[in-house]
């Protein structure tokens, strides 16, 4: 099955430049490109972690943009974070090189695979890495680029040998619609990305129009749960797609019973057309990990894996870097990193989370994502956040968006309704480790979540509570 609206190939493309190559999304391509054999460079300001993986596969990395950097380049790829005006960009148009968005590369890279597209608001990198792992660990040999790292791979892109081809499908800027499926996987369809679609409305056309280009013979998996994604199935079945759902709803394809979640999984019994599969338990704790769990076994037994194979590597599932990611402890603390950023998957994360604490407190390091989403959202993400003992909200971040009076932070942290004395607002990076240590206590649960940067805080904070730790331990000494 041919993917993409492009005929080229990856190979087509002859020598590649990434302009903003450290992203989660960018450095993917680059490394399944790099695996192809393809010659890739790219540029960047910061060194991101994903870069030495890179260059160890032999990418060049530019840590700079310069017009030079496109010498002896064929095709450029950007993302839509790269502005228009952006110099590398103005420069390969003036050459007259290929010039791609980061998705019709990918198109160009599906060329020829049986694609597994995942979309959706939210879950997509897990329930992407979950039909991954499945693949795997029955023999198979996929493609793949997702949006996080598989942490017992240490990887977010492949490839494979098979006629597989996952891929994570944004919505976010209408990309995912140059994708032509023979599976798409929608997990839930939620109100964001507004600034795209004007309205919900202009973003369940977009969905819709997605599952329009799964392959004739192919198939569309979806949440019976999710509001959003039910509409979804009944518009796409309405056009003559075949569709089919999981979750715990009764009319679900693939039904979920007695769904538990606990501090170190969840587990639940499972149906498919009304025959049992028995329980499925699953390494990572969250009912929302759950559902994205039921999605890929369904992909998988549609696609003919056998049960026990399925079900086993489901059991063995790693995790995904950044989602319900623990990073240590230190001083008595567990620090935690979670890329959630919409209210829906925040909610979902910090009660999951406020279960692992148990007696301890939840203390959350929040770093809102895009201008747009926070002030449209402010309400939900406040609510999602009240959630926690302890609210320290750092600054929007959002690349090339202009920040209005009241749209911040600030404003943000406001809202919260936790009692003044329970929340904060850090402007400045450098100040938060103090902040946590200041206010976590001995069993508590410390989580960094939200945009990407605040990934890279997890270690500073086990840091700084190593060092209270320490100074503790001294000051005990010297009055011995």
């Amino acid at each position: 099955m041919t993917s993409g609206r492009t005929e080229l190939s990856a190979e087509d493309l002859g020598r590649v430049h990434l302009i903003g190559v450290g992203g989660v999304g960018m450095s993917g391509l680059a490394r399944l490109l790099l695996t192809r054999g393809i010659s890739v460079s790219g540029s960047e300001l910061k060194d991101w972690p994903a870069l030495a993986g890179l260059r160890a596969l032999g990418g060049t990395i530019h840590m700079r943009h310069d017009p030079s950097n496109l010498d002896g380049v064929d095709t450029v790829v950007y993302s839509t974070a790269i502005p228009l005006d952006h110099l590398e960009l103005v420069e390969a148009k003036a050459r007259g090189l290929r010039v791609m968005h980061r998705s019709e590369a990918l198109a160009a890279a599906m060329a020829g695979r049986r694609a597994i597209a995942v979309a959706g608001t939210h879950g997509k990198t897990t329930t992407t890495s979950m039909v991954t792992s499945i693949l795997q660990h029955c023999g198979l040999d996929p493609s793949f680029v997702i949006g996080g790292e598989i942490s017992e791979i240490g990887s977010n892109a492949h490839h494979g040998t098979g006629e597989h081809f996952v891929a994570e499908a944004d919505e976010s800027d209408r990309t995912f619609l140059r994708y032509r499926p023979h599976i798409a996987i929608v997990t839930n369809v939620d109100a964001d990305h507004l600034n795209t679609y004007g309205d919900l409305a202009g973003l369940q056309d977009a969905f819709a129009e997605f599952c329009g280009h799964v392959d004739l013979d192919g198939l569309v998996v979806t949440c019976a749960d999710d509001a959003g994604a039910r509409v979804l199935a009944d518009r796409a079945r309405a056009a003559g797609v075949r569709v089919e759902t999981y979750g715990e709803a009764d009319d679900a394809t693939l039904r979920i019973t007695d769904m538990r979640s606990t501090a170190t999984n969840v587990r639940y019994f499972a149906s498919l057309d009304g025959r049992s599969l028995g329980e499925i338990t699953v390494p990572v704790p969250g009912r929302h990990l759950g559902l994205n769990s039921a999605a890929a076994l369904l992909t998988a037994l549609r696609l003919g894996l056998p049960l026990e194979q399925v079900a086993d590597a489901l059991a063995a599932f790693p995790g995904v870097r950044r989602r319900f990611e623990l990073k240590g402890g230190a001083d008595g603390v567990r620090v935690y990193d979670e890329y959630a950023y919409h209210p829906t998957a925040m909610t979902a994360a910090l009660r999951t989370l406020r279960d692992v604490a148990g007696d301890g407190r939840l203390i959350v390091v929040f770093q809102p994502y895009r201008v747009y989403r926070t002030r449209d959202l402010r309400s939900e993400i406040a609510a999602a956040l009240a959630i926690a003992d302890e609210a320290i909200v750092m600054e929007v971040f959002g690349p090339g968006e202009v920040r209005g009076p009241g749209e911040g932070g600030i404003a943000l942290t406001a809202a919260i309704a936790l009692p003044p004395q329970h929340k904060v607002f850090v402007a400045s990076w450098e100040d938060v480790a103090g902040e946590v240590t200041d206010r976590a206590r001995e069993g508590d649960v410390v989580v960094t979540m939200g945009a990407p940067p605040s990934s890279l805080m997890g270690d500073e904070l086990l840091a700084a509570l190593d060092a209270r730790a320490r100074k503790r331990a001294g000051t005990r000494a010297d009055r011995r």
